[in-house]
Formats: structure tokens, sequence, C-alpha cells
């Protein structure tokens, strides 16, 4: 398998099935180790980095974690190549953008990612479409049982498995949640609803994680602390207190929008449908904004001439690296075409739209 393969198909956090999807766009499960008797990365000198990576990489590949996973060494990637793991969720921006040795082993149906070299020496992500938490942890907790066979995490009696950052000591565990919210941003209920979840003790992030805008109202909802609390305790607060919290906000915001003014709502919803239709030029952000309030329309069943489905592979699609990577598939592409200009993916990009949605 090979990355551009990757942009034939929608990535598994915007597949639009699984449970709650019309707010819970994902659901990922994330566990933090670190080999015993090592460095934590930043103290690692080069031939440390490596020595663990090639370890990881041995044990991970060789131990049928997942179905058909496959390595990338990401310190040899392309930046293009690295972008679009990002995009996809495959890596983080800081995994991406590093200099040191680091790799990432990922299952053939892109549930699962292992990032080896990240801010810990393996950070291993289950990811799936929906509300799907439980599945997610047993998925995960497998893999972690199974490496635990044949490596030695970091661990103390006192305060559980060690990691480069304190928020992850413990269970080394991070849940979250990726969210559509345009109805509490109509609304102008969005902050509030951020509030409580920061008062329960939540990280709130954008598409891309730390330091990352909301783009399209998406958003990221994860814990904050694993230290004191077990593995299943964290899951099942996600499951039965900050989820349905947050779907009670948002689906209450999307009756609100259509009781107080129907033709409102629809006018906007319409008007982001026609514009995506017709644009000749479209920059990504805009792009978002408009996919997300035509994802509110079918989810409000204002609109029924588009699936689902084709707006969830648009907001992937006209991603920079993955505009990149369609278009060099083009019949009559040009072969050495490294990189397209800002403006010549805002073209591209509105001609797939128009080409997806059936616009003119």
């Amino acid at each position: 398998m090979t990355l551009s393969d990757l942009t034939q198909r929608t990535s598994e956090w915007l597949r639009g099935v699984g449970p709650m999807h019309d707010v819970v766009i994902s659901s990922r499960v994330r566990l933090a180790r670190n080999l015993s008797g090592m460095p934590f990365l930043r103290k690692c000198s080069v031939e440390q980095q490596t020595d663990i990576l090639n370890r990881l990489r041995q044990e991970i590949l060789s131990g049928g974690l997942a179905r058909g996973v496959f390595y990338v060494d990401v310190a040899a990637a392309s930046p293009l190549d690295r972008q679009l793991l990002v995009e996809r969720h495959l890596i983080s921006r800081p995994h991406a953008e590093a200099e040191h040795p680091r790799g990432v082993a990922i299952s053939a149906d892109e549930t699962i990612s292992m990032m080896m070299n990240e801010e810990d020496h393996l950070r291993i992500q289950s990811l799936r479409s929906g509300l799907q938490l439980h599945d997610a942890f047993e998925q995960i907790n497998a893999i972690d049982d199974r490496l635990e066979k044949d490596l030695d995490f970091a661990y103390s009696n006192r305060y559980g498995y060690l990691t480069a950052c304190p928020t992850n000591l413990g269970t080394g565990l991070r849940v979250s949640v990726m969210l559509h919210l345009p109805a509490l941003r109509l609304t102008g209920e969005l902050e509030k609803a951020l509030h409580a979840g920061r008062d329960l003790r939540l990280a709130v992030r954008g598409l891309y994680g730390e330091g990352t805008d909301a783009s399209g109202d998406f958003f990221q909802i994860s814990n904050q602390i694993t230290l004191g609390q077990s593995e299943d305790d964290i899951v099942e607060t996600f499951l039965t207190h900050v989820v349905p919290e947050f779907l009670q906000y948002e689906r209450k915001a999307r009756e609100a929008l259509v009781k107080r003014n129907l033709v409102e709502i629809d006018d906007k919803i319409h008007r982001a449908a026609a514009t995506l239709r017709s644009a000749r030029r479209m920059p990504s952000e805009e792009m978002m904004a408009l996919l997300s309030m035509l994802r509110l329309g079918i989810n409000l069943r204002r609109v029924d001439d588009v699936d689902l489905k084709v707006v969830n592979e648009l907001f992937l699609m006209g991603q920079p690296a993955h505009l990149q990577k369609i278009h060099a598939l083009r019949p009559g592409a040009a072969v050495n075409r490294t990189e397209m200009t800002s403006e010549e993916r805002d073209v591209f990009r509105a001609e797939l739209l128009r080409q997806r949605l059936g616009g003119q």
C-alpha cells in the first residue's frame, strides 16, 4: 500500500457511520508508553532514538497486532506525505514536523496507528467513526497486552506508567471524541458549552489538536488527567457524562434553530450548498465553513439531494495534501510537479467540489 492509495477512500475518522454520528464524528483512544531503561525522547541521543525506533518497529511489524499493518518512515517521508498523514489523523503535527528518527505503523483500515518517537517512545491510537469508545479501548488494550509480552515499559508501582508529560502519567490513556457543533456556534451557545467542558477538566482543541483552530465547527474533547483513575473509569466517564452532555447541548441548539427561524437557517444552508456547487475559487477555510453548514442541513433534513458520505469525504479531500495527491493522479498531470500554488489549490478545490456535489 502507498500513501497515494489512501486518497482514494475516506479516513476512518470521517466515514460518517457509527452511533451518534450526526454529532460525534469519531472516537479515539490513545496510549502513551516508554521503554524501560531508556531516557525520555528529549534526553535521548540520536543513536538511542534510532535504537528505540528499530526495536519498536521490529516488534510491531512482526507482532500481528492488526490487519495489514504497513510502516512509514516519517523522517524520510516528503513534507507532502507527512501532511497527508496529519490530515488523516494518523500522526500528530509535532510528529510530522520533528527532525529526529521517527516512524508510524498503520493498519490497513486506518483504525490503528502507532507513532514511534513522538513525544513518548510509543503512542498507540485506536480510531473509530461515531461513538465507539468501548470498541476502540478493547482493541488498544489488546495491542498493549500483546506488546507487553515482549517489551518492558517504564512503570512505577506508585505512579503507574511513566510518560514524558506529567498529564499522561498513570494509565497513559487519553480518550477523545471529535464533535461537530455548528448549531451551538449559530445560536451563540458554543462558549458556554465549551466552558462547561473545561469545568469538567477536559481539554478542548481544534481539528488537528493542540494549538489548532476549530475549522468546520469540529472540536476535539479529551481528558486531561490520567493519574489516579483507572482506564475503565476514564472511558465510562466519557460515555456516561461527557458525550451525553455535549450531545444534549448541540441537539437542543439544532431544535432551537429550526423553531426560532426556519427560513433563516434554510437560507444559510442553501446558500452554502449553492456556493459549493458554483464557486470557481475556494479557499480551505471557506470550504470547511460551507461544508459544515451543508452537513448540518443534511442532519436537519433540510437537504435531501446530497449524501452525507460525500460531504464527509470532501472535508478530507479538500485539504491541501489530499488535493495535491488527487491532482497528481489525474491524466496528463505533470510528472515532476511537486507542489501546487495556493491559487491553484483554490481553483482545483472548487472544481472538485462542483464535480462531487453536482454543480456547474
